[in-house]
């Protein structure tokens, strides 16, 4: 009672936490029914993995799986670029040229999702876009990024890396902030040159924070989130733009099949959970570092 403050703190992000992630967790028993909206979730009846059985065997689970697996794993290749921006912003030592650095990098992530894809139609446009025109400018002829199966992995995952890096910086430089500045007064007596010092210092001084949030992103790495994705697919590129997230989208709200888009998003579920429980156990044998 006498820490009543902290609860009260706490009080609004636990009732939504309860409200909108614990409390609709019941609604994930329709993956194992025939959900009929007439019956409702308890009078529904029972199917069992039928749900699991007939995603797993169509013609369409291994594109999913694939393109999920691959644009996900060509995010994780970008996994360290927060990192050197982080221990390159912390080197800066003009302060008007570093705050104008970490404006510019972390402006991008406060532009909504619907304006940034926008952008990248426009910018990518075969015939008046500004990347397009620059191609040619030296030569090249226009490329079709947004209907050519080939590109649109790219263009995802790069244009989401301009937008999320520098503000995923933050946290490493807060990291930063707390490593003990006689630590590389000693080092600099020691005649250990900047990148020495960088090395020796900063990078084992966040090593902590970069493992939680690789854990973290493994707890996500199938679930891409469809927003970004489906605003930038069409019919063209769907052969390398058709995840996880989308067809879940089109099967339970386009096409009302819920309990079978409900087994799709819970297999989902289920592999990311798998994937954070293993890599956190991986963490804590090699450094003693995990979430728990």
């Amino acid at each position: 009672m006498k820490q009543w403050p902290y609860y009260v703190l706490l009080a609004p992000a636990l009732i939504y936490f309860l409200i909108f992630h614990y409390y609709p967790m019941y609604g994930v028993q329709i993956a194992f029914k025939n959900f009929l909206p007439s019956k409702g979730v308890w009078d529904s009846p029972w199917v069992g993995f039928a749900h699991f059985e007939r995603f797993f065997n169509s013609y369409y689970f291994w594109t999913l799986i694939k393109n999920t697996v691959f644009i996900s794993l060509y995010q994780l290749a970008f996994f360290p670029a927060s990192i050197l921006v982080a221990l390159s912003i912390n080197e800066l030592r003009n302060d008007f040229f570093k705050k104008w650095v970490q404006t510019i990098t972390y402006a991008p992530h406060f532009i909504s999702t619907v304006v940034i894809s926008g952008m990248i139609i426009s910018f990518l446009s075969p015939f008046s876009g500004i990347v397009n025109k620059l191609i040619e400018a030296i030569g090249g002829g226009a490329i079709p990024f947004m209907t050519d199966p080939a590109w649109f992995k790219s263009v995802y995952v790069i244009s989401g890396e301009w937008q999320n890096f520098g503000w995923g910086a933050i946290i490493y430089l807060a990291a930063l902030a707390g490593i003990n500045p006689e630590l590389h007064e000693a080092a600099m007596v020691d005649g250990a040159s900047r990148f020495k010092r960088i090395f020796y210092i900063n990078v084992p001084g966040i090593l902590p924070v970069i493992v939680i949030l690789f854990i973290l992103n493994m707890g996500s790495f199938i679930s891409l989130g469809f927003e970004k994705i489906i605003l930038l697919q069409n019919a063209m590129n769907m052969d390398s733009s058709d995840v996880i997230q989308t067809y879940v989208y089109r099967a339970g709200i386009q096409d009302a099949q819920y309990s079978f888009a409900s087994a799709v998003g819970l297999f989902n579920s289920a592999v990311n959970i798998m994937l954070l429980v293993t890599f956190n156990q991986i963490a804590r044998r090699l450094n003693d570092t995990s979430l728990w």
